[in-house]
């Protein structure tokens, strides 16, 4: 088959990316499209074409599908369909998915869906419509002496951005003036619509439609206004998600939807003469007093395509044809012909929108974002084939996860390595809880917390899945169990020793967690947390006892959490260190878009007179170097940023494995190195773990007053991903140092007599001088 798209955003973008999975489309065109709507064919994949016809062109756009043979057109955003394109089609004898003109008025017209949903007993908050100034503010007093706020709508098409929610009186009268008066909304605007201004969870309710029958999407909730807490003005969307394993709402629910609002609007429209076949957006809020129908749309949503399309797994072409043949009884009504996932998207948008923005800017970073879909709305290319804004709303970033936690942060995580000058975004896409609807309806019986965004199941479900690993890491100093305020350690055992001195220390893997993320790596971070705590302790010579974790998240993944915590464990297990207790907290508002924060915290110990203190370090003494496995856990902005223009999920020779794998290798445990060369007799005088601040800010903590160090080039291996890393982002080598191990994860200050007791998987890098600071030669 030949499809035509017709279009230029995201949802068009959306649509085509899904046809072209389709067996049966050879070539996909899309008029007009943007720089995301072109590709060749590949593995099977239909090719796509832009062809470069406007959208309301309907005249030239029924030319071109009839010079170029179109088996089926489909249509994407509203306005074509307001001026009747499907009917324009359909009297050439062309297949055309979409409603026609007399059915699109559900979406162009506010007035007459009022009107129809009125007379279908289809519910919806109370309204009137008025076409002048004086009436319309007249019935907003009415309503202000009733105690109730309204909702000013443009009666026409105005983009998503013509209702204005209205506070008090002042604020309705001055939505009035906008619409009737100023005519900001233009011909939208020649009549306005006040109803009821409603409260409750919103979410948008979709089906295929082919006149008589509906076939129900996965509900989606979109974001509207424009900043962070729905604040600010309303846009055409900033982000919306789906949840088919946690459904937004309940099945008998959506049921009651489907046969309480969209089977009578199909039906209704039908018995009133016209058949609607197409797509039936209802936007619902689920009041304290039921369902309520805000408004009804006539084609796919933008952003909520985005999220319902990834999740299908049946061929769409298939589900078109049967909605336009009037056979979508036919169809399987079940949930199999979707993913039992959750899907997110985040809209990145040019600075200023919805008001006035700029175009031209150049967009970078889209080859970068392995695990999520970036789907185009307002692109273009320049004259040197470069991806450049061309709208408001410029992208959006999609991904799939098993659960919305997972979806969310695979989103989040493409947007941080696509970058425009001004890119702004949303940081709160999802914070609802993800089943804020149902909880709506359950906060009479007391469920607010769950309602705030804190699921206490969700956390008693992650301590179940870690409790073996933790039980696992016991020994019989540990008195208390999982659960309890504080954790119990017997220190009998310290009586052996002649002068045990504690030590402790707390850090975490900073955005390191961001690369984890992107790659759903959830293991390793927490063997990284353990080791790099180890390491802390280990340049005062001490031992493990035990160890304490932190993880925050905007909501908690049980299965995420579980994932990190048996990582500590094993970690834990490794050294005979205890994990002897631990915090989830789940903080929405503070963490956003599934963020995570983990911080450790150790407690070792060491014999008072064989604490390593750097105190006897003196010029002459020699410097052995431990290699590091790579970046450890320090200097993940600057690799992030450095290398966010390359492709992180292919085979790099140079490194022998993708750049992920090589920034994900672990942070090493350095105590069996040490205590190799403690049993060879080595007396070690000083131990820098290399961190924060590299090779250059690091040694000279353990360094005596008037002494310094001199670390000479050559003699150790620098691993490639830090030469990778240099070259790629431009880095100086000042800088490298700096910020950087460069291959050494701890170094040891040894006497110079004892060179030769050196053997194994060690360097000798340099000496310790007179001075001050660290000199790489």
């Amino acid at each position: 088959m030949k499809v035509l798209v017709i279009g230029s955003g995201g949802r068009e973008h959306t649509l085509a990316w899904k046809l072209a999975q389709s067996p049966q489309v050879q070539h996909i065109f899309v008029a007009p499209g943007n720089a995301g709507t072109e590709w060749s064919a590949e593995s099977g994949r239909a090719s796509s074409v832009n062809v470069a016809v406007k959208a309301d062109d309907i005249a030239t756009l029924l030319d071109f599908a009839q010079q170029n043979a179109i088996d089926l057109t489909i249509v994407g955003p509203e306005a074509p369909l307001s001026a009747g394109i499907v009917d324009t089609f359909m009297a050439a004898g062309l297949k055309i998915f979409g409603p026609a003109q007399s059915a699109a008025q559900l979406e162009s017209s506010k007035a007459f869906a009022k009107a129809f949903m009125q007379r279908h007993n289809i519910p919806t908050a109370a309204y009137q419509a008025f076409d002048t100034f004086e009436e319309a503010a007249e019935f907003i007093d009415e309503f202000a002496i009733s105690g109730r706020s309204v909702v000013v709508k443009a009666d026409g098409l105005a983009a998503g951005k013509g209702v204005i929610v209205c506070e008090t009186v002042e604020e309705a009268l001055q939505a009035l003036h906008r619409v009737l008066i100023d005519h900001e909304f233009g011909s939208a605007g020649s009549q306005v619509v006040i109803e009821e201004r409603l409260s409750g969870p919103e979410v948008s309710v979709l089906a295929f439609c082919d006149g008589q029958d509906v076939l129900l999407m996965p509900p989606a909730r979109d974001h509207k206004r424009v900043f962070d807490d729905d604040q600010g003005p309303n846009t055409g969307g900033m982000g919306a998600y789906s949840d088919m394993h946690q459904p937004l709402i309940e099945p008998a629910l959506l049921q009651e939807i489907k046969d309480r609002v969209l089977l009578p609007t199909v039906r209704g429209m039908a018995a009133e003469g016209t058949l609607f076949r197409g797509i039936l957006y209802a936007g619902l809020m689920l009041t304290p007093d039921g369902f309520k129908v805000l408004e009804f749309n006539t084609r796919f949503g933008d952003p909520e395509t985005q999220v319902i399309l990834p999740l299908l797994k049946a061929d769409l072409v298939e589900i078109l044809l049967a909605c336009i043949e009037g056979s979508l009884s036919e169809y399987p009504q079940s949930n199999s012909l979707w993913r039992d996932s959750a899907c997110a998207a985040v809209v990145l948008t040019a600075p200023g929108y919805p008001g006035e923005y700029p175009k031209g800017l150049l967009i970078t970073g889209l080859e970068c974002v392995p695990q999520a879909e970036v789907f185009h709305a307002g692109t273009t290319r320049d004259s040197q084939n470069q991806v450049v804004t061309a709208g408001g709303r410029v992208l959006a970033v999609s991904a799939c996860g098993e659960t919305l936690t997972q979806a969310l942060n695979q989103a989040y995580t493409g947007v941080e390595q696509i970058h425009f000058e001004g890119m702004h975004y949303r940081h709160d896409i999802g914070r609802p809880a993800l089943t804020e609807a149902k909880d709506h309806l359950l906060e009479a019986q007391g469920n607010v917390y769950r309602l705030a965004g804190v699921d206490i199941d969700a956390s008693n479900r992650a301590k179940s899945l870690m409790a073996a690993a933790v039980k696992s890491t016991y020994t019989p100093a540990v008195l208390g169990g999982i659960g309890a305020f504080g954790g119990l350690y017997d220190a009998g055992q310290l009586q052996q020793m002649n002068a045990p001195v504690l030590v402790a220390s707390t850090d975490g893997v900073g955005t390191k967690m961001k690369v984890a993320s992107r790659f759903g790596q959830w293991d390793t971070i927490g063997h990284d947390l353990v080791n790099h705590c180890i390491n802390d302790i280990l340049v005062q010579g001490a031992r493990p006892l035990f160890f304490l974790d932190y993880v925050a998240s905007s909501a908690i993944a049980p299965e995420q959490i579980a994932a990190i915590v048996g990582g500590i464990a094993a970690a834990c297990r490794a050294v005979g260190c205890v994990l002897l207790g631990g915090e989830t907290a789940e903080m929405p508002g503070v963490y956003v878009g599934g963020e995570f924060d983990l911080v450790g915290t150790i407690i070792g110990v060491v014999e008072r007179a064989k604490i390593i203190d750097g105190s006897r370090i003196q010029p002459g003494d020699l410097i052995v170097g431990l290699p590091s496995s790579g970046l450890h856990t320090n200097g993940y902005s600057l690799a992030r940023r450095a290398l966010s223009e390359l492709d992180w999920t292919i085979f790099r020779p140079e490194l022998d494995c993708t750049i992920g794998e090589a920034l994900l290798a672990v942070h090493r445990s350095y105590i069996p190195e040490i205590e190799r060369l403690q049993s060879a007799g080595i007396d070690i005088k000083g131990l820098a773990h290399i961190t924060g601040g590299g090779l250059i800010e690091n040694p000279p903590r353990i360094f005596p007053d008037g002494t310094g160090a001199i670390l000479h080039k050559g003699t150790w291996p620098i691993p490639t991903i830090f030469s990778l890393i240099q070259t790629t982002g431009d880095v100086s080598e000042a800088e490298m140092y700096r910020v950087f191990n460069m291959g050494l994860g701890m170094l040891a200050i040894i006497p110079p007599d004892q060179k030769a007791l050196l053997s194994g998987d060690v360097y000798l890098v340099g000496e310790i001088i007179a001075g001050s600071g660290v000199a790489i030669q």
